[in-house]
């Protein structure tokens, strides 16, 4: 279900709720902003809004024009508080001077914003904010524009949830100051801002793929925005190779979601997903959109990931999995963006390649560097390669010590498991 899709008084389910709330929440903080030119205010009316929302469509059912409910709510909602702010600081509210008078009114209850214009992407350009650091920029636009709560926000950041809350903050309170006007950067603010505006949707991305905490494996409304988002942009710069790189990762790796869980909701490894629930639509969009990009100008990482992907879902059968072009792929990576996690990956490539000791030296030489301090992935994959290697016991104990280290239930019953079957295997039960 999706924007407009649901019938009016149609009731709604408490998932699909939430995902149309998600949906529609940047685009009404969006329009509330132009109309109202508060961001922080703007957002603070759409969440209670969306709480409203929350609990009247359940019982309800979806209103005929749902955006343009949420838009009547929360506008109800800023016209109060600038009348209340107006009563009591009359000559400091200069949003009310500045508005004309028509923005005062709500739209009608079955109907929507007049110029039926989606501002996610004005949005997530504002929330990279020049005023703002990096991670403040994506911060925020990942509460914004994803959706995300702070608590997933932080998983993402590996910081505590109160010094992301202070941050997010922080965030709001400098857009508000610097006086910026909502609408789209344009020249060289432009491209300052791009570079923060992929690593957010790449983020969101990640977050809904790979849920970093909790029951579930993926949260596919949060991968399935990142992908709306990046289709976006790509039509706005169809010629940026990056921003087409990121959308072909996110196709490509978005294509085996389904071959990814079990019956009973537990993670299957690329190596034994059934290919055939693969994606194959996901897959050639992909596979075009890298192969077209690859060769048409400067290389960035985004591309470089997408063109592992690409290699990994035109094998047929994991055995035909090319991973000398792999390895390869992953030594340019290296120097373009060099990520702990990138390495610990080319780690696996390379012990496919020359054989698990390969790979172990470079996991030793990763561990000893400091980068990535007892991160459950770091203990992942040298359990992998440990089984690989014939190392069973010590193979076991990493599995096991990455199960206790990660946030993930799925990821942490999969380690269990696969430890203990590879424990009574090998006699060490």
């Amino acid at each position: 279900m999706t924007g407009e899709a649901a019938a009016a008084g149609a009731p709604v389910g408490g998932h699909d709720a939430e995902d149309l709330l998600r949906a529609l929440a940047p685009q009404v903080v969006g329009v509330l902003t132009r109309r109202f030119r508060d961001f922080g205010a703007a957002e603070d009316a759409v969440q209670e809004a969306l709480l409203a929302a929350a609990v009247q469509w359940p019982k309800d059912g979806v209103p005929q024009h749902p955006r343009g409910w949420l838009i009547q709510v929360a506008s109800r909602r800023m016209t109060e508080q600038v009348r209340s702010e107006q009563a009591r600081r009359r000559r400091e509210d200069l949003a009310a001077l500045r508005e004309p008078a028509d923005h005062w009114a709500a739209p009608a209850a079955d109907g929507d914003d007049a110029s039926g214009r989606d501002d996610t992407l004005t949005l997530l350009f504002m929330c990279c904010h020049p005023a703002l650091t990096p991670p403040s920029a994506i911060a925020l636009t990942l509460r914004s524009v994803g959706g995300l709560t702070t608590a997933e926000i932080a998983r993402a950041f590996m910081v505590p949830e109160a010094t992301m809350a202070q941050r997010i903050s922080r965030a709001k309170q400098r857009i508000k100051a610097s006086g910026v006007p909502f609408r789209m950067p344009g020249g060289e603010d432009w491209q300052r801002r791009l570079d923060a505006v992929l690593q957010v949707l790449y983020l969101i991305f990640n977050e809904g793929y790979a849920t970093g905490a909790g029951t579930d494996l993926q949260r596919v409304e949060l991968s399935g925005e990142a992908i709306r988002l990046a289709r976006a942009l790509h039509r706005l710069l169809p010629e940026d190779g990056e921003v087409a790189g990121l959308l072909a990762l996110m196709l490509l790796t978005h294509a085996r979601s389904a071959a990814r869980t079990g019956p009973g909701g537990e993670l299957v490894p690329l190596a034994e997903q059934d290919r055939r629930l693969w994606d194959s639509a996901a897959v050639d969009e992909g596979v075009a959109l890298i192969t077209e990009v690859l060769p048409r100008g400067r290389l960035g990482p985004y591309q470089v990931q997408a063109a592992v992907a690409a290699v990994h879902d035109e094998a047929a059968t994991v055995e035909d999995t090319d991973w000398p072009q792999i390895l390869a792929l992953y030594g340019v990576l290296e120097q373009l963006s060099d990520s702990p996690v990138v390495r610990l990956n080319r780690a696996v490539a390379a012990a496919m390649v020359h054989g698990p000791r390969a790979g172990l030296r470079m996991v030793a030489d990763l561990e000893a560097s400091g980068r990535l301090p007892g991160h459950h992935r770091l203990y992942a994959v040298r359990a992998h390669l440990l089984e690989m290697a014939g190392d069973h016991e010590a193979a076991v104990r990493d599995y096991r010590a990455a199960a206790a280290r990660t946030t993930s239930l799925p990821e942490r019953h999969h380690l269990t498991i696969r430890a203990a079957r590879l424990g009574r295997g090998a006699g060490l039960e």
